[in-house]
């Protein structure tokens, strides 16, 4: 009996130490980034079409914006969503002309709502690859 039960506590704390801790609440009562399409114009500038997932529920608690900073937490630019999307989840809205430094490759785009504010899944963005986890990426180069 000893046995097993030594067996049993060791097999969970394996399997407790291989098993990734999300940081993110997986409730979609926190607004969720689900996927960034970046696109690099002509001026150099950037549009980041943005899917936002989130359990609104009218005026009382929705998503209300999305933001991209750098990997320091400085907002490079923000979009404020101007009313609930109770019936159209998930969607996607777009911010364009963004001027980013040159020699910035990786951004952070987050979603927030008006009760919790900024606290779910975001999407780390390369800016130097065409695509990962989350992102795709159109370069003029």
């Amino acid at each position: 009996m000893k046995k097993l039960l030594v067996l049993g506590l060791f097999t969970s704390v394996v399997f407790a130490a291989e098993t990734p801790l999300d940081p993110f609440p997986s409730s979609l009562e926190f607004a969720q980034v689900i996927n960034v399409n970046a696109i690099q114009s002509k001026d150099d500038s950037w549009c980041f079409n943005t899917k936002v997932r989130h359990n609104d529920q009218g005026w009382q608690h929705y998503a209300d914006a999305w933001k991209i900073t750098d990997l320091k937490g400085n907002v490079l630019a923000i979009l404020e969503l101007a009313h609930p999307h109770d019936n159209e989840q998930p969607f996607t809205r777009s911010l364009c002309n963004i001027k980013l430094p040159k020699a910035l490759m990786q951004v952070v785009v987050s979603a927030q709502c008006n009760v919790h504010g900024v606290g779910s899944q975001n999407v780390m963005v390369d800016l130097s690859k065409l695509k990962g986890k989350g992102f795709s990426v159109t370069r003029l180069d």
